[in-house]
């Protein structure tokens, strides 16, 4: 039951201080999932992400799923993500009748600005974050080739992101081992101790 209230609990979070939608979610749901209750590590989280960036649908919504049904089963998967999405619908209907109501007001557009740079700031600090993973996973240099590529097909040519992810994802599936790689294995390593 602990683990079900900490699911609504963390999820509800992110649900009500999610400004901006999805994306900027992420950073909220990092900073509950691996950091506040260590439901996952980095790397699983990066995982995640990444899965999720390839399917269609909000990313929070699919994040939540997914964590609710790891930490919580069936009805932790429920749990999380109407934890996510209530909040969200009380602020729409009660929030848009109102911001719609007073949408002249200088005070709605003050409000809107100042929302940005918190945003801005979660989103350069999950950047700054996988970069650092990705330097540590690839190396420097296969890092900024990936990124610039990534930038290329995404801006240049208007691939869509999840493509884009989608594609690394088989690569990564479908890449033959290496004779080294073998070697690594437990199985290996278990027959040359023996």
């Amino acid at each position: 039951m602990n683990t079900q209230m900490d699911l609504a609990s963390a999820f509800f979070r992110i649900g009500v201080f999610g400004f901006g939608g999805g994306p900027t979610m992420i950073p909220l749901v990092h900073k509950e999932v691996v950091d506040n209750y260590q439901w996952m590590d980095d790397d699983e989280f990066s995982n995640v992400l990444a899965i999720g960036n390839t399917l269609p649908g909000p990313i929070a919504t699919k994040m939540a799923g997914y964590i609710g049904y790891k930490v919580g089963g069936v009805v932790g998967c429920i749990n999380a993500v109407l934890a996510t999405i209530l909040p969200l619908i009380i602020v729409m209907i009660a929030g848009l009748g109102l911001l719609n109501e007073y949408r002249d007001k200088p005070w709605v557009a003050g409000m809107a600005h100042g929302v940005v740079p918190v945003v801005t700031w979660m989103m350069v600090k999950l950047t700054y974050d996988f970069f650092m993973k990705g330097h540590k996973a690839l190396g420097l240099i296969a890092m900024l080739a990936a990124s610039a590529i990534s930038l290329v097909l995404i801006a240049v040519f208007h691939i869509h992101p999840g493509l884009v992810v989608g594609a690394v994802i088989l690569a990564v599936l479908f890449k033959p081992t290496s004779k080294a790689n073998k070697d690594l294995t437990p199985a290996s390593t278990e027959k040359k101790e023996g």
